[in-house]
């Protein structure tokens, strides 16, 4: 069953750290059947409660999946394999429209600001027992939330989007539990949960964001948590609109013990107006992040929720790294307050590469989506080929199979540095590479 690879090991920890190890190095491909227990028992001359225990063990770690008497097999998408893998050398000469990276060109001056906040540290520095967040961040940050209709709730701050992410998911489920997550979605949400060895339950997206019926068959399903990105949802471009809105709080109004995660990581580069779900649920956590707006390396985010969940990120944050630092939290303040950063034209420039690249190629009879963000997302009949063809001409650009579960093919556009003149070029090269296709939803 398992060819030329033989499975190792007389105790659980060993049997387990031997499959994940041929996981790890490709020997053990996703979607490979493992033997039942009393049969790889019997050929290790081991107990079958000692197979049990090491199937039990990949399976918390999202190594391996079991479907009843299906039997358990490798993960098609394993924590340890990733998705990062599923990506492109960009050689010399190439134009590199895969890397998902804001425009340099739009990020604000940082200097004068990080200055400012170290010059406060220097004049009163920061020690152990400190309060973990800065007053006046937390009061621009709730005064956002409240302007857009979010929920009163407690205010913590973390590393990133995908850092509040984790935590939520780890202060309320057990391994096991599935998570609703949308499908095509952030690779790096789509493997974090089975690296927490929870389940992916995909939920379908359109240009409106999750499809409600998908959500609802998700929650009915038994799925314990939800992830939705409100806007510039990534590789889609989708914004939850207010029709929207009310039918995904409609549907999890009707399953109250639902963890529901909101990821606004668009915020500030967005033009479109910010819909908010929570507030149906007993558990929620809406995150905002400054990566996109200030830059990747500012690792910090803002999270509100119930105060059961805040109270529990707050409290495992402190077991932890303890604090974000509030030189960077100051930092942040000084951005704001000082205002480098003009949202509008932002949001305005990205709105226009978007605009520019879908009108072009709808020119050519290729169908693509893009209602917010830097992403353009391509529906194409072969993944793969579309790829390679583009690179021949120039162009690099992500293949879909990092941001998909069971969704149909595509690929990503990054044109947050997409030229004006570029635009038509890339068309062109894109219509070659993949024919005109049907206008249809990629879900």
């Amino acid at each position: 069953m398992l060819g030329e690879y033989p499975i190792q090991g007389r105790r659980a920890a060993e049997i387990s750290a031997s499959i994940e190890r041929a996981v790890g190095t490709g020997a053990l491909e996703p979607g490979r059947l493992l033997p039942p227990m009393r049969e790889l028992a019997a050929t290790l001359g081991v107990n079958p409660n000692t197979v049990a225990a090491a199937y039990r063990t990949l399976r918390e770690r999202g190594v391996i999946e079991t479907d009843g008497r299906r039997g358990s097999r490798v993960r098609p998408k394993p924590a340890t394999t990733g998705r990062e893998n599923v990506r492109l050398d960009v050689p010399p000469g190439v134009r590199d429209l895969a890397d998902g990276n804001p425009d340099p060109a739009l990020l604000p001056p940082l200097s004068g600001a990080f200055a400012a906040a170290a010059a406060q540290q220097d004049r009163a520095p920061v020690l152990y027992g400190a309060e973990p967040v800065e007053p006046e961040l937390a009061r621009i940050a709730r005064a956002e939330f409240d302007a857009d209709g979010v929920p009163p709730g407690p205010l913590t701050v973390v590393s990133g989007a995908l850092d509040a992410v984790e935590r939520v998911l780890a202060a309320h489920l057990k391994p096991g539990d599935a998570v609703a997550v949308e499908d095509p979605g952030w690779g790096r949400t789509l493997d974090l949960v089975p690296a927490l060895g929870l389940r992916t339950v995909p939920v379908g997206v359109d240009d409106e964001g999750p499809l409600p019926a998908d959500l609802r068959r998700a929650l009915e399903g038994g799925a314990r948590a939800a992830v939705v990105t409100d806007r510039a949802q990534n590789p889609t471009g989708a914004c939850v609109g207010a029709a929207r809105a009310r039918e995904l709080r409609a549907v999890l109004a009707e399953h109250p013990e639902t963890v529901l995660i909101e990821d606004d990581h668009g915020h500030g580069i967005v033009d479109l107006p910010f819909h908010p779900l929570a507030g149906v649920t007993r558990h929620w956590a809406l995150v905002r992040s400054v990566a996109k707006a200030y830059g990747p390396d500012l690792r910090l985010a803002l999270l509100t929720g119930d105060d059961v969940t805040v109270d529990r990120v707050r409290g495992r944050h402190r077991l932890g790294p303890g604090w974000v630092s509030l030189l960077l939290q100051r930092a942040v303040v000084r951005l704001w307050s000082d205002g480098v950063l003009d949202g509008a034209a932002v949001a305005a420039a990205y709105r226009d590469r978007r605009e520019a690249l879908i009108t072009a190629l709808a020119a050519r009879g290729v169908t693509a989506h893009g209602r917010s963000g830097m992403s353009v997302w391509v529906p194409v009949p072969d993944e793969t080929a579309a790829v390679a063809r583009l690179l021949h001409a120039g162009w690099a650009v992500a293949p879909g199979a990092r941001f998909r579960l069971s969704s149909p093919p595509a690929v990503r556009i990054t044109v947050s540095t997409l030229t004006e003149a570029e635009a038509a070029p890339l068309a062109d090269a894109v219509a070659s590479a993949v024919g005109p296709a049907p206008s249809r939803s990629y879900v």
